[in-house]
């Protein structure tokens, strides 16, 4: 298989290692290095050191929400600018989702979601 995305990086962010481990696996696929955090402060750090192209992102997690990484991900930056962001969680509230939205995220998927869909919205967020 052909690995389309040498040159970019991916930040994983999830408390629950069995996501982590799941998603991480899926996306070696992509041939992006990918990259992983358990929770929302350490996220910021490695959001800032490591420039990452794509950030999958959990909406709960311990120190900071997934709501308070976006926000501070997004700061001071001209909407679409940054990393593109997919986030996930296991709410499936309407209030959650446009709040995300509001906040600029690319793409909010609902827990379980198939790993193929997964990858194939990381795929096209990481092409544009």
């Amino acid at each position: 298989m052909t690995q389309k995305f040498p040159d970019k990086k991916i930040l994983v962010v999830d408390d629950d290692p069995d996501v982590l481990t799941a998603v991480t696996t899926a996306l070696t696929e992509t041939g992006a290095s990918i990259h992983t955090a358990t929770d929302g402060n350490s996220a910021v750090s490695k959001a800032e050191e490591l420039q990452p192209n794509l950030v999958i992102l959990d909406i709960m997690l311990p120190g900071k929400s997934g709501f308070l990484v976006l926000e501070k991900m997004r700061q001071g930056k001209p909407r679409g600018q940054g990393p593109r962001v997919i986030m996930i969680t296991g709410n499936a509230g309407k209030r959650h989702r446009q709040y995300a939205e509001a906040l600029g995220v690319d793409a909010y998927l609902t827990k379980p979601f198939r790993m193929e869909q997964l990858v194939e919205t990381a795929e096209r967020l990481l092409a544009k």
